[in-house]
C-alpha cells in the first residue's frame, strides 16, 4: 500500500514521519527489510528496487561449501501462504564474498548477511570469513539441523542454540541476530539462552513447518515431503512470538518477519515490540513489495500523528 492510502492527517501539513531505525547499533533507512531466501535481491532484483532505499538487505543463507539444495518441486502455494523445501541452496562463502556481497555493498545497501551451518563451528568459520568483509549485520539461520546432535534444529533447544552464538561471537565483528522458529515448545526460553549467549537482537519467526498433498495423484505435493509455510497464513504466529519476547526481553531489537505484506502487516509487529520488519513471500508476488510496505507505513504514521517508528511500541495497548 501506498502512503497515500492511508490519507492525511487533519490540520495542515504535519511533519515528515521519520521512518529511519537503530538494529544493534547499526542505522537503518526505514525500518522494512528484504527477507531471507526470497530472490536473493542481487543483481536480478537491482532492476526493481533501488537496493539503497531499502532498511536492509538479508541475503540468502550462505554455506561454507556450495548447496545443490532439494530435488524438485519445492515450491507450493497453499491458501494465503507458500510451502518451499529449497534445501538452503547456494554457491558457497567464497562465491558469495566474491559475487553478490560486493554487488550488494556497491549499490548501496545495508547488507545482513544470512548464515548456516552444519555446526557451531561450521557457524564460527564463516563468522570469521565475514569479518572483514562489507556486511553490517549477521543473521544465524539456526533453524538448520546440528549435524552433532542427530540432525536437530538448532533453535530447538536452548543449550544448542546458545553454543552457537557463542561461537559466532567469538569470531564475529559485526552485530548478530539469531533467528528462531516459532516450531518450539518454549520460544522464550530459547530466545532468553541466544541473548545471554551474546546475541545482540532476534529475529522472529522463521518458517514453520507444514505439508501439501495432492489429491489427485495421492503424493505429497514437496519432493522432500515437508517444507516452511510463509506467507500471511503465519503473521498471527509472528505476531504473537514476537509480542511475547518482547515482554519478556524487554529493550532486546527484533526484527519481526512473516507474512508482511501491507503497511498494516509492519505495523503490527512494530506495535507489539518488533524495532524492524523483513519482507519476504510478498516479494514472489511484487518484487517491489519492501519499498511500497515502507511507503505505506509513512502513510501510516502520518495519519496516526506519530513522528516515529520507534514511537509506536509505546503506543500499543495490550488490553481492550
Amino acid at each position: 500500500m501506498t502512503a497515500e492510502g492511508f490519507g492525511a492527517p487533519q490540520g495542515g501539513a504535519p511533519k515528515k514521519p521519520d521512518l529511519s531505525v537503530e538494529l544493534c547499533g547499526v542505522r537503518l533507512r526505514t525500518p522494512v527489510l528484504a527477507a531471507s531466501g526470497c530472490f536473493g535481491f542481487g543483481r536480478e532484483m537491482a532492476g526493481w528496487v533501488d537496493l539503497a532505499a531499502l532498511g536492509g538487505v538479508v541475503t540468502k543463507s550462505v554455506s561454507l561449501e556450495p548447496r545443490r539444495g532439494r530435488p524438485t518441486p519445492r515450491m507450493a502455494e497453499t491458501p494465503s501462504g507458500m510451502l518451499n523445501a529449497i534445501g538452503l541452496q547456494n554457491p558457497g562463502v567464497e562465491a558469495f564474498c566474491a559475487g553478490d556481497l560486493p554487488f550488494l555493498a556497491e549499490a548501496g545497501a545495508t547488507v545482513v548477511a544470512s548464515l548456516f551451518g552444519g555446526s557451531a563451528e561450521e557457524f564460527g568459520r564463516l563468522a570469521a570469513r565475514l569479518a572483514d568483509e562489507p556486511a553490517q549485520l549477521l543473521e544465524l539461520n539456526l533453524s538448520c539441523p546440528n549435524v552433532d546432535h542427530r540432525g536437530e534444529l538448532f533453535a530447538s533447544d536452548p543449550g544448542m542454540a546458545a553454543t552457537v552464538v557463542r561461537t559466532v561471537k567469538a569470531a564475529a565483528r559485526q552485530p548478530v541476530l539469531a533467528k528462531l522458529t516459532a516450531d518450539v515448545t518454549d520460544l522464550v526460553a530459547v530466545a532468553r539462552a541466544v541473548v545471554e549467549a551474546g546475541a545482540d537482537g532476534l529475529v522472529l519467526i522463521n518458517t514453520l513447518l507444514g505439508m501439501a498433498v495432492d489429491v489427485h495423484r495421492r503424493r505429497p505435493r514437496l519432493a522432500s515431503v515437508t517444507g516452511g509455510l510463509s506467507g500471511p497464513a503465519i503473521r498471527p504466529v509472528a505476531v504473537r512470538c514476537v509480542w511475547q519476547v518482547a515482554t519478556a526481553l524487554p529493550g532486546v531489537p527484533i526484527v519481526g518477519t512473516g507474512g508482511v505484506a501491507t503497511a498494516e502487516d509492519a505495523a503490527e509487529l512494530l506495535l507489539v515490540g518488533a524495532t524492524a520488519v523483513a519482507v519476504g513471500t510478498a516479494s514472489f508476488v511484487n518484487p517491489r513489495a519492501a519499498v511500497e510496505v515502507a511507503a505505506g507505513l509513512e502513510g501510516y504514521l502520518a495519519a496516526q500523528g506519530v513522528g516515529s517508528v520507534a514511537e509506536l511500541p509505546a503506543l500499543f495497548k495490550a488490553e481492550r
